[in-house]
């Protein structure tokens, strides 16, 4: 019997690819589908650092931005399926499916799924110039004022931009959405007070909200943040139950081997136990997943459900990106 199982592990060590028993033997590339600085490009390179000193093997950064992200994805889709070409992209692979109609690539089946990173908290920010001191103050200023309001957000498809749907959804209420080519201007124009209110990631607003540059409202989760402590959750301002986190996953083209997708899950989740990656997190007001939720089955079953949910929402505010 003993004898039988060691020729059936080593038949199984023979018909695994070359390239999987030795993987990694070269650098490998995470495709970060936005521009460099911005709150997932900041993620990537703290993972990718972190997974680097783990693999024995350089983890480069490449950012491959444009058109909500859907660049970068299919540059990756498209790659050889071996390893060495990932994807670290955010909430964005749950809407793209319903936000686009037509895409190079597969948006749902073109990737393998190696674990969840991180879910970064939202925060409903205002200008300085708006007329509410308060989370319900500002609900009764949207309602009375309709479209009269401008909630802005970093571009179709961005973080701020599904936060933005979500947040006119619970209220009933359509405001003039103005989309900018990425987060900066359009925190810079809130601050001017050219726009209303933005609802964007702690890792871009976090900075704005301890130099009261902004108005801060509300943060997006079931319980107030270690780094903003003095900011409500939604439903303690005003919102009951809105609740929204901007998670991130790293993939793989269709096809990477399993082997290759395991050690890359389990390389991630020894990166999310690095102490530096964590103090980093905690500066930007998020934290790793679990190690639970950094596997592939967890991953992939977690993004599945996220589409499902997104779906109706994008539908019923005909928000659609050709």
């Amino acid at each position: 019997m003993f004898r039988r199982a060691l020729t059936v592990a080593a038949m199984a060590l023979i018909a695994l690819p070359a390239a999987a028993q030795t993987y990694p033997n070269r650098p490998i590339t995470i495709v970060v589908p936005f521009a460099a600085g911005g709150p997932t490009d900041t993620v990537t390179r703290l993972v990718a650092e972190a997974m680097s000193r783990d693999m024995g093997q350089s983890v480069v950064v490449e950012n491959v931005g444009g058109a909500g992200g859907t660049l970068g994805a299919a540059r990756v889709a498209m790659a050889r399926p071996d390893g060495y070409t990932l994807l670290l992209h955010h909430i964005g692979m749950a809407t793209t499916p319903t936000l686009y109609r037509r895409l190079p690539y597969d948006a749902v089946n073109g990737f393998e799924t190696i674990g969840m990173v991180t879910e970064v908290p939202m925060t409903i920010i205002a200008s300085p110039r708006f007329p509410a001191a308060t989370l319900a103050e500002a609900i009764a200023v949207i309602r009375r004022d309709g479209d009269k309001i401008n909630l802005a957000n970093a571009g179709i498809g961005a973080a701020s931009h599904l936060c933005g749907l979500l947040f006119q959804t619970a209220l009933g209420v359509q405001m003039t959405t103005v989309p900018y080519r990425g987060t900066a201007p359009a925190i810079s124009d809130l601050i001017g007070g050219t726009v209303d209110l933005l609802c964007d990631q702690t890792t871009n607003t976090t900075e704005q909200i301890r130099g009261n540059t902004v108005k801060a409202f509300a943060v997006t989760t079931p319980q107030r943040l270690p780094s903003l402590p003095d900011i409500p959750t939604a439903s303690e301002a005003g919102l009951p139950g809105f609740e929204v986190t901007v998670w991130h996953g790293l993939y793989a083209p269709r096809g990477t081997p399993r082997p290759v997708i395991d050690r890359l899950s389990q390389s991630l989740q020894t990166a999310l136990r690095d102490e530096r990656l964590i103090a980093r997190f905690a500066d930007l007001g998020t934290a790793p997943v679990t190690q639970a939720q950094a596997t592939p089955d967890a991953h992939r079953a977690f993004w599945q459900a996220d589409i499902a949910k997104w779906r109706p929402i994008i539908q019923a505010a005909g928000a659609y990106a050709d």
